[in-house]
């Protein structure tokens, strides 16, 4: 996946800190674009980005939570990647207040500065962004976003791209998800069926109950408007595991189908491998932390794969999977975290070969403290341009020791012998002088936008 904002040819990652008080408004949040190099990530090469930045559309606000979904793809197909991303503000449109909105900004060749962002055009009273989700649902080879973009929370928009810099899609499509009071917790997008066009799997919970999933084939004129069912699940990443062509499905086990139970939870991952047909439900694989060769143990409320992420770690052409295990204890420090690698094969993905990394592993940079939850966000993207995957962790809630919940990010390299350790980076608000208190930077990284942790 290119995340390449400024057109050299390195990868470049957003972070987001969507709690963090910013003008004096609480939860008004931010977000930092970091750009890439053969030397990796550095503070010095990174941009805060609020809704005080020029060109920006608003203003800070309470609860506006700016960023706290971020997806970052070619949505005007200028070959520069831009970055949409939600906001909860409401704003006035045409008069009347509109809740949430979809902000892009554009890619360029001196990178992200908020000049000529737009919001996506929306109608009075509509709401939108939820599940932003990004894939090519027709197989054109431009961006699509498919998002809530409506008064109903039953409809999901497709909007076709590519976009014009006003925002406009190409085209839209209305795709009715539910006809139940269900709610879409998660989604993701891939070429489970291998036919060259994305497709896309929603999940949907009621109350404290997961309530199963559907599969949206695409096709050469977008998303299909039916859909099979799938198994519930919580978070989720797409990665091509066992390199047949077609995208396979890892997801976080719902355990006994009650969401109330997942903070509490152990942890189960759970794969669905491609299929000429889509995500296959009986071709799959289960991996807990008591699976052979995993690091560590299953424990009550580790949350092994609560947030999951899917790159190719040491260049063999095999999806890997980092899976965020951020309420593992380390030593007696609870909650402290961890990141598990669980490496991909000709078989896909298991247990053997996996390293797991945290504050106190040789070379990481801190120390691991109870409640800092390292971990509660995961990339793999190659940063380097050396073809491995690098792995970026965060834990948003390490004490900073000048406000609590300040929250940091890492940067781990890529090798062909899987992760290391060797030339780690990490990186904070006070480092780039951007706000701290109650910021939670790293909550959300770009296109990792699985269940926030608690």
């Amino acid at each position: 996946m290119r995340e390449d904002f400024n057109g050299d040819g390195y990868q470049d990652l957003a972070v987001a800190a969507p709690a963090a008080t910013v003008a004096g408004h609480s939860r008004a949040g931010y977000i930092t674009v970091s750009y890439g190099s053969s030397n990796g990530l550095t503070t010095a090469n990174t941009t805060v980005i609020d809704q005080n930045t020029p060109g920006v559309p608003g203003t800070p606000g309470d609860g506006h939570g700016f960023g706290y979904r971020m997806v970052a793809k070619d949505l005007d197909h200028d070959g520069l990647t831009d970055l949409a991303l939600v906001t909860h503000e409401r704003f006035l449109g045409e008069g009347d207040a509109i809740n949430g909105s979809v902000i892009l900004l554009w890619g360029s060749v001196g990178g992200i500065t908020g000049q000529g962002a737009v919001r996506v055009p929306t109608s009075s009273d509509y709401q939108i962004g939820d599940n932003l989700t990004a894939g090519d649902f027709n197989g054109d080879g431009t961006t699509d976003l498919m998002m809530l973009n409506g008064d109903d929370g039953w409809v999901r928009a497709v909007l076709y791209g590519p976009f014009t810099r006003a925002g406009k899609p190409a085209r839209e499509q209305s795709i009715v998800t539910s006809n139940t009071d269900n709610k879409m917790s998660d989604t993701a997008a891939g070429d489970f069926n291998g036919d060259g066009i994305d497709d896309l799997c929603t999940f949907f919970v009621y109350e404290n109950h997961a309530e199963g999933g559907k599969l949206w084939l695409g096709t050469p004129n977008g998303l299909s408007t039916t859909s099979r069912a799938l198994p519930s699940a919580g978070a989720t990443a797409v990665g091509d595991f066992d390199k047949d062509g077609k995208d396979d499905l890892a997801t976080r086990v719902i355990p006994n189908g009650i969401t109330e139970d997942l903070t509490t939870d152990p942890g189960t991952i759970k794969i669905y491998y491609g299929s000429a047909s889509g995500p296959s439900t009986t071709r799959t694989k289960t991996i807990t932390q008591d699976t052979a060769g995993v690091p560590g143990v299953s424990e009550k409320g580790d949350q092994f794969g609560a947030r999951l992420s899917a790159g190719d770690v040491n260049g063999d052409g095999y999806a890997d999977l980092a899976a965020g295990v951020p309420f593992e204890a380390i030593e007696t420090a609870n909650g402290a975290g961890a990141v598990v690698l669980l490496k991909g094969g000709s078989g896909g993905l298991s247990g053997t070969g996996s390293h797991s990394f945290h504050q106190d592993s040789a070379g990481v940079p801190g120390g691991a403290e109870a409640g800092d939850h390292f971990g509660g966000s995961v990339r793999l993207l190659d940063i380097n341009k050396d073809g491995k995957a690098d792995l970026t962790a965060g834990a948003p809630d390490e004490d900073l020791d000048t406000v609590a919940d300040g929250g940091a990010v890492w940067s781990l390299r890529g090798a062909s012998s899987g992760l290391t350790a060797t030339g780690s980076f990490a990186f904070n608000p006070v480092d780039l002088g951007a706000p701290v208190l109650n910021g939670r930077f790293g909550l959300n990284l770009s296109n990792d936008n699985g269940p926030n942790i608690g």
